[in-house]
């Protein structure tokens, strides 16, 4: 994982619906930006997109960006190329821009490693929060043991406190989902 206070990499990146090009710098004068490398088809993202939904309704009119990346292999995901993305965002009700790293050189320059996998930057665009999302975990069913309440309780405080103009706590757990389907040939070195 990169290291908390890793200023936030340039990108430019299309959006998977309307192809028009968005940065992060589009974001400037927000105090915190939300970074979630996500895809359609990953049953980790399928169960948290009910509070991602929500998040982008809470936080809507506060100084809080929201930008998706998706970065898989769409040779190998035919249903995460932008597409197919696109209509699942606007099922889900997917509010924030979703971007298409196709070259999958953004999600290297975060170091993501899974999805969902979440990044905060604070209002000087140095890292503060990275890992989960909350507790929750898609299950077989809603009476699984464990299973945990999707309420984005680590993300609604690192913004919140971000927001608040006070500090994020440093203990956080790593983002669980699917590894980035990485293109033959292109896994980071830290993949196997």
């Amino acid at each position: 994982m990169i290291e908390l206070g890793t200023p936030l990499p340039i990108f430019v990146l299309p959006h998977v619906a309307t192809q028009e090009k968005i940065s992060a710098r589009d974001f400037h004068g927000k105090r915190a930006l939300l970074v979630i490398f996500l895809c359609a088809h990953c049953p980790y993202v399928q169960h948290v997109a009910p509070e991602l939904a929500r998040l982008a309704r809470a936080y809507a009119g506060k100084s809080v960006g929201i930008i998706g990346i998706t970065s898989n292999d769409v040779a190998q995901y035919p249903q995460d190329a932008p597409g197919p993305t696109a209509e699942w965002a606007q099922k889900e009700g997917l509010t924030f821009p979703i971007l298409y790293d196709e070259a999958q050189d953004v999600a290297r320059l975060f170091g993501a490693a899974c999805t969902p996998d979440f990044f905060l930057f604070g209002p000087n665009r140095k890292l503060v929060y990275r890992g989960q999302i909350d507790d929750s975990r898609p299950s077989r069913g809603a009476d699984s043991p464990g299973r945990g309440e999707l309420n984005g309780k680590y993300i609604r405080a690192a913004i919140n406190a971000v927001l608040a103009g006070g500090s994020v706590s440093e203990q956080q757990m790593p983002s669980i989902g699917c590894n980035i389907k990485w293109k033959p040939g292109h896994e980071p070195a830290h993949v196997g």
